[in-house]
């Protein structure tokens, strides 16, 4: 199926394209273990080096130099690590903890997550942490269309008909098109060679996000009904 309409507060889709621009790839294929995020974190929970150390089952040595770069944890450790300082993996290895602030789970404030290696698309509540093909994936910033990508937005019937005149070849296309709402989000995929003229049942005033594999994505508010 080439659409997807859901409420729920986390979505996963498998749109594979090309990479992003190299521009819009900023570290993504870069992570580590931030030893400054160790210290903090297990200080911010009122662990000492010996405890979070026992907790591991390693020595206070092993942590001091966790938190000083002077050595990393082994591998098998990284997992309960991770656990006991109250964060994901990817965020201990990219040393980047993000807290979502839109607990109200608005889906206007969604956030959308692309994969830069295969173009795997995750779309979130908010702001959280995700890895895709072994690569940190960044939360993609919505932008005004530009003059290549001003995509019209016309209501027919109880329909958005939502169109762009794209080139759509297999290295430059738009990937996908959504619809979403304050309660909800419908997607809309699209392949090179397919016309650019997806349609959504209107359900609310909203916006219109498009995403072009080759220039990131851009959005804008639906008509006044």
């Amino acid at each position: 199926m080439d659409t997807d309409c859901r409420t729920g507060s986390l979505h996963f889709f498998n749109l594979i394209g090309q990479p992003m621009n190299q521009t819009r790839q900023t570290n993504a294929s870069h992570t580590f273990l931030a030893a400054h995020v160790i210290k903090r974190l297990r200080e911010e929970r009122g662990l000492t080096q010996r405890a979070l150390a026992e907790s591991l089952g390693v020595t206070d040595k092993a942590v001091s130099k966790w938190e000083s770069g002077r050595g990393l944890p082994d591998i098998s450790l990284v997992g309960p690590l991770a656990q006991r300082l109250g964060i994901s993996v990817a965020e201990l290895l990219a040393g980047d903890i993000r807290a979502n602030a839109n607990r109200a789970g608005n889906m206007l404030k969604g956030v959308f997550y692309v994969c830069p290696i295969c173009g795997n698309v995750v779309h979130a509540l908010g702001e959280g942490s995700f890895s895709c093909c072994g690569s940190t994936m960044f939360p993609q910033e919505a932008e005004e269309p530009d003059a290549d990508h001003a995509f019209s937005i016309e209501r027919i019937e109880d329909d958005w008909y939502v169109t762009l005149d794209h080139p759509m070849t297999k290295d430059h296309y738009i990937s996908f098109v959504a619809y979403a709402t304050m309660d909800g989000i419908c997607f809309k995929k699209l392949y090179p060679e397919q016309s650019v003229q997806p349609r959504f049942h209107i359900t609310g005033r909203g916006r219109i996000y498009l995403y072009c594999n080759q220039h990131g994505l851009f959005t804008s508010l639906t008509p006044r009904k």
